[in-house]
């Protein structure tokens, strides 16, 4: 997963006429360092999307614009388009990020 430090770069990636998927995350998360541990493979099954990483904390104005409200979150978007979201309280285990996936990606 790449990492995204900026706005900038957020609004650029996103603009992707691809489907993007974005995990919002923090450091102190313990969701999130759950989900790192069964990630791998979904990155694998799904390695034609680009996938990238946000730390909340870090650009919080983000998270707010896009209604993340809990972590981790993904969110897929496409030509600057949100068109998925998978807040925290379902992604939780690898069936529940792969059921979302298999709805919101094409």
């Amino acid at each position: 997963m790449k990492k995204i430090t900026t706005k900038e770069q957020f609004n650029e990636l996103i603009q992707s006429d691809k489907e993007i998927i974005i995990k919002f995350y923090a450091d102190w998360c313990p969701d999130c360092t759950r989900m790192n541990m069964f990630i791998g493979d979904i990155l694998e099954a799904y390695n034609q999307n680009d996938w990238y990483e946000l730390n909340k904390d870090e650009l919080p104005e983000l998270a707010e614009t896009y209604q993340v409200m809990g972590i981790p979150s993904l969110l897929v978007f496409k030509n600057g388009e949100k068109t998925g979201h998978l807040h925290s309280a379902n992604a939780k285990s690898p069936e529940e990020v792969t059921e979302f996936l298999s709805e919101h990606i094409s």
